[in-house]
């Protein structure tokens, strides 16, 4: 009898835990993506330049994932790749504008089609949170539409199909956001914003999306750090611009307004994700041992910074290097927040819930890239491409543990690289490890024709081969 009494106990005791569990509050989410910011511009991830205590103080409170990586290499796509869920070949966005990037006569093939619209048949992430009860509210860079209050959001400020601000100083001259006193700061206004908007939800579940425009150009500093920067001594190849490093750490102090507001309204129960859309402008701002930089598929161009931050929860602070890809953002907040994946959605990344809550270890998969379409260099000779010409040519890549390969289609170029001996992606292995790369580019080719990825084929009949490599 005494068994039963107790086990009967523990029985309504599970449930009413149970219970509890499932009438908690939903967590808020705000999701902070910065423009360009490269994956070694915070000193949590190894700089020794630019200035940014507060992300380096949170990132010792959470999970950080050291080899994260975008969808793309430059801002529409990644984004696109972010708030759909799906790769390039589904959505059809690869760039910012046209395909046909670079001068004609340098172009060996015809490029795919760009589509620079998100498809409003897409489900979107905010979309999926926005019918499950959630206030949710972008502010800063959209650059998918001229309007994203059809895709999912209650609330806009300063987004449409920019892609980068006339102004960081008022007046803004963006159709989308009110002009504040002259001389206000752009982060500082969408950070104002953001904090009315937390105050405002703070009773309800809300959704943040916080992509801010810094550090895009034009690089325009506060006055104050600016100097300060243009005292720093440049090192490890940052330090090129003072305005830029006065960015990121105008960036790095409006996250700091954000934590304290959260913690000032008792909201611990808030998932905070910090990360970037692509890698920094290498000319910038080196990201070495890392290559290249926004536009390449080499390391640099595509590695970003990411953690996640939930104060309530209490994980123990861990640094993965387990590969991991913005389309993994989608599935994870969904399975975070207890929300499923809406039936007949297609996802191209995995969720990294149990990763994060309880270190399951993911199982190896491979991360794939495609980009059928050119993309003109910034500095010819300083980009840390393939050639001087282009950031990058029509290509896919796929990363498969260590290994990392590279496919070009004007000619059919392989490189293979072992990351964890070559993060720099300085010796092609493709010749001396063939198996290995016949094995990936086979892995490639696959999932190319899972997707429906467009291939070019077609030749530019107005490509002239004596400015291939040009650097003229």
């Amino acid at each position: 009898m005494r068994q039963n009494f107790f086990l009967l106990f523990f029985i309504i005791l599970a449930l009413s835990s149970g219970l509890r569990a499932q009438n908690q509050a939903p967590p808020n989410i705000i999701l902070i993506v910065v423009d360009d910011l490269g994956w070694k511009d915070v000193g949590f991830n190894g700089s020794t330049y630019y200035e940014t205590p507060v992300l380096d103080k949170l990132a010792q409170k959470s999970i950080v994932f050291n080899q994260a990586y975008s969808g793309a290499a430059n801002c529409a796509p990644s984004r696109a790749c972010l708030i759909s869920g799906q790769n390039t070949p589904r959505h059809g966005i690869y760039t910012v504008g046209s395909s046909e990037r670079g001068k004609v006569e340098t172009r060996k093939i015809i490029p795919v089609k760009n589509t620079t619209i998100l498809a409003e048949e897409q489900t979107t992430l905010p979309e999926v949170l926005q019918n499950h009860g959630y206030t949710t509210a972008t502010m800063g860079k959209w650059h998918l539409s001229q309007n994203p209050l059809t895709q999912g959001f209650d609330i806009n400020i300063g987004g449409n199909l920019r892609g980068h601000p006339k102004s960081y100083f008022s007046p803004y001259q963006n159709p989308d956001l009110p002009d504040g006193p002259p001389g206000e700061y752009l982060t500082d206004r969408l950070t104002d914003e953001a904090i009315t908007f937390i105050d405002q939800h703070k009773d309800q579940p809300f959704f943040l999306y916080l992509p801010y425009f810094t550090i895009h150009t034009p690089l325009q500093g506060k006055d104050s750090l600016v100097q300060y920067y243009k005292n720093k001594v440049p090192k490890d190849g940052q330090g090129r611009n003072p305005n830029y490093g006065a960015m990121v750490t105008t960036m790095d102090e409006n996250i700091g307004r954000i934590i304290n507001r959260l913690e000032l309204q008792g909201l611990s129960n808030t998932l905070f994700i910090f990360t970037s859309d692509n890698g920094a402008l290498a000319y910038l701002s080196d990201q070495s041992p890392l290559r290249a930089g926004k536009g390449s598929y080499y390391e640099g161009g595509i590695r970003v910074p990411l953690f996640f931050y939930w104060p309530s929860q209490q994980w123990e602070p861990t640094r993965h290097e387990t590969p991991v890809v913005n389309l993994d953002l989608y599935p994870t907040l969904l399975e975070l927040v207890n929300l499923p994946v809406p039936a007949q959605k297609q996802l191209d990344g995995k969720s990294l819930a149990s990763l994060i809550q309880q270190g399951n270890p993911l199982a190896k998969r491979p991360l794939f890239w495609h980009f059928p379409i050119y993309l003109q260099a910034y500095k010819k000779g300083q980009d840390g491409s393939r050639d001087p010409l282009f950031r990058t040519r029509p290509g896919s890549v796929v990363r498969y543990g260590k290994w990392k390969l590279h496919e070009y289609f004007e000619d059919g170029g392989l490189e293979l690289y072992k990351l964890d001996k070559d993060p720099g992606e300085k010796h092609n292995l493709s010749t001396r490890r063939k198996q290995k790369a016949q094995k990936l580019h086979r892995l490639l080719q696959a999932w190319r024709k899972e997707t429906e990825a467009a291939v070019p084929t077609k030749s530019n009949p107005k490509f002239d081969p004596n400015t291939y490599t040009s650097n003229q």
